[in-house]
């Protein structure tokens, strides 16, 4: 009797306990532009534990039955409280509040508010941040930039660069600003924020792979200057008629991807991609930390729960023994290796390499050799402090691939999901521009970004050199800024004008701006193919350029002011914002108006690092 009766109460604590709680789920979204919140901290008072929203902006949460008050966080936004009853749908809008980073202090990598100390802090300005006085926290390294200066059209009417459809950039500076920090400057390429965003230039409608646009009006930044916006567009193929892929993801498991935003991201990228496989399509996953090893063979698309089952069981421990890990990657790719395919490694990891081949020359002459076999390389950069952007950066430059930063799931999905075919599938190699200039026309022009892809003019012909890979449907722009002929500047040096060069071109060609060359490779050919076209010295009214355009060059703006940058002129991070919101055109997946915010928030870091200056000074 008592037995029965035992079990009589157990159930009916069983019934008790299920009753006592429900599941909550709804979007968080921003209460201005209405895009989705990834991120968000979601909680209800006097828990210890909550969720955070996915890159929709959504979540599911288990609270305790009767009235609760949900607590809903996220930087750069006012905290939000939402009191509930019987509700099981809560969707809130989210206010931005730049003001509250005014408060933020860093400490190594973990923000506090300055009411969690009991003794006086100080504001972290980012210059400070940048240096690594205390390694531990913060041993993250970049190559130095130096910003390209204008030219004299008159002594060196020709300038010849690579194509970069690398992203990286972008997010990393999204991650230093979301975290309230200013980036380093040598961590802001211009060019990789300007392509991070898709803009609507035509499809290519001929042979070529490739189809350019141009655009010429005012610079907004420089009075009395012009801005030059040069679209490339990469022929979109559709995902079923892509040639077949053979991929090898090398993961670095090394103990120093054991936090959340690095090999667990890792893993949920990754399996993002293993959705978008089809059958014909195989992966191997190989992995390296003290040692490298094969964790999963060449497995076809078909069987995606066991590559995801060998993803899942990924952990992260030991020293990192980059060098050998690329050599097996490499060695399981041509073991694979599909002639008519997509044969490419994938390689995730914060770049910290630091057993075996590690010095940037020995990383680069293996991956530079390996290339040589058809197989291509892209790279997934992930973490923060320890992070190596010089070595990725490289590493992909050389291995005919390309490079993204993965701060968060929403990101991931946009590099794997929404980005599938551009990411892996590259239908342009080698792609190269030259544009000659005309004196007539151009007194001096630079270059904005892209300093560490400039190449020689005799380059451009030269067949064995390396350049830039564009991916199906991806696009391209570079912009130029250039003084007019006449237009007096300071950023040009006086110097004497040449005796022995003709001082102004044939009479033919006055209406001409300049001549646009663009070589390129088919992806299985090694021979080069010209396209040419003349650009005139046509500029617009501001107010009639596309809003690509006038997007870019915000994005371009916001770049200088970032880096500080001796050529921004009269840029301000207001008219970055005005800019930007008058051209956000289309904008289905919220890309644009995020970079909004991020420019807020960049303005408010900005004035609080210029007050810290002013009263260090005094």
């Amino acid at each position: 009797m008592r037995t029965i009766f035992s079990i009589l109460m157990l159930g009916l604590l069983f019934v008790s306990t299920v009753r006592s709680s429900r599941t909550i789920t709804g979007r968080v979204t921003d209460a201005v532009t209405n895009r989705p919140l990834s991120g968000v901290r979601v909680s209800f008072k006097e828990a210890l534990t909550g969720t955070t929203t996915n890159s929709d902006g959504c979540y599911t949460l288990t609270i305790p039955e009767g009235p609760q008050t949900l607590v809903f966080q996220l930087v750069g936004y006012q905290k939000t409280n939402v009191k509930i009853t019987r509700q099981t749908v809560i969707d809130v809008k989210l206010n931005t509040d730049v003001r509250t980073l005014e408060e933020v202090v860093i400490v190594g990598y973990q923000t506090h508010q300055k009411r969690d100390f009991t003794g006086a802090v100080g504001r972290i300005s980012a210059s400070h941040y940048s240096m690594p006085a205390a390694p531990r926290f913060n041993t993250e390294d970049y190559s130095k930039i130096d910003e390209t200066g204008f030219r004299m059209a008159q002594s060196q009417p020709v300038t010849t660069f690579s194509v970069d459809v690398d992203r990286a950039s972008y997010g990393n500076i999204r991650r230093f600003l979301n975290g309230g920090n200013l980036p380093p400057k040598d961590a802001v390429r211009i060019e990789e924020m300007v392509n991070y965003f898709e803009y609507d230039d035509p499809q290519p409608t001929g042979t070529d792979p490739v189809a350019v646009k141009t655009e010429l009006s005012d610079s907004p930044w420089n009075p009395g200057l012009q801005l030059l916006r040069i679209g490339l567009q990469a022929k979109s193929i559709p995902t079923g008629n892509l040639p077949a892929s053979n991929l090898v993801f090398l993961i670095d498991v090394s103990g120093s991807m054991e936090s959340d935003n690095k090999l667990p991201l890792v893993k949920t990228a990754l399996g993002l991609l293993v959705d978008q496989l089809r059958p014909q399509d195989r992966v191997a996953i190989v992995v390296y930390a003290g040692a490298a090893g094969l964790v999963l063979p060449s497995t076809p698309g078909n069987e995606p729960q066991k590559i995801k089952d060998a993803i899942s069981q990924l952990s992260a421990g030991g020293s990192t023994a980059g060098g050998e890990g690329i050599r097996l990657a490499y060695q399981i790719a041509q073991e694979n290796f599909r002639k008519d395919g997509n044969n490419r490694v994938i390689l995730a990891t914060d770049g910290d390499f630091n057993v075996g081949v590690s010095s940037d020359g020995d990383m680069q002459r293996l991956v530079e050799e390996k290339r040589k076999s058809g197989v291509f390389l892209s790279v997934l950069g992930f973490g923060m402090g320890n992070y190596k952007d010089n070595k990725l950066e490289v590493l992909s430059d050389k291995g005919n691939g390309n490079y993204a930063y993965i701060d968060n799931l929403q990101e991931a999905q946009k590099v794997f999901g929404k980005e599938f075919g551009g990411t892996l599938f590259t239908v342009a190699k080698d792609v190269k521009l030259q544009l000659e200039f005309n004196p007539a026309r151009v007194q001096g022009y630079r270059l904005i970004g892209y300093e560490n892809r400039m190449l020689n003019n005799e380059d451009f012909h030269d067949d064995k050199k390396d350049a830039g890979e564009m991916g199906s449907g991806h696009t391209v722009t570079a912009l130029y800024e250039i003084i007019p002929a006449g237009v007096e500047s300071r950023y040009l040096q006086k110097v004497d004008s040449l005796k022995y060069q003709r001082q102004t071109p044939s009479t033919a060609h006055q209406t001409e701006l300049l001549t646009l060359k663009i070589r390129y490779k088919k992806p299985d050919d090694e021979t080069s193919q010209l396209m040419k076209q003349v650009v005139m010295s046509q500029p617009q009214p501001w107010d009639n350029t596309s809003a690509d355009f006038r997007f870019a060059a915000s994005v371009a703006e916001f770049g200088l002011l970032l880096r500080d940058s001796e050529f921004k002129g009269k840029a301000q991070y207001n008219q970055v914002e005005t800019l930007a919101k008058q051209a956000l055109g289309r904008d289905p997946e919220g890309y644009r108006s995020e970079f909004i915010r991020l420019v807020k928030l960049a303005h408010s870091l900005s004035h609080g690092s210029d007050v810290a200056k002013k009263t260090a000074e005094k």
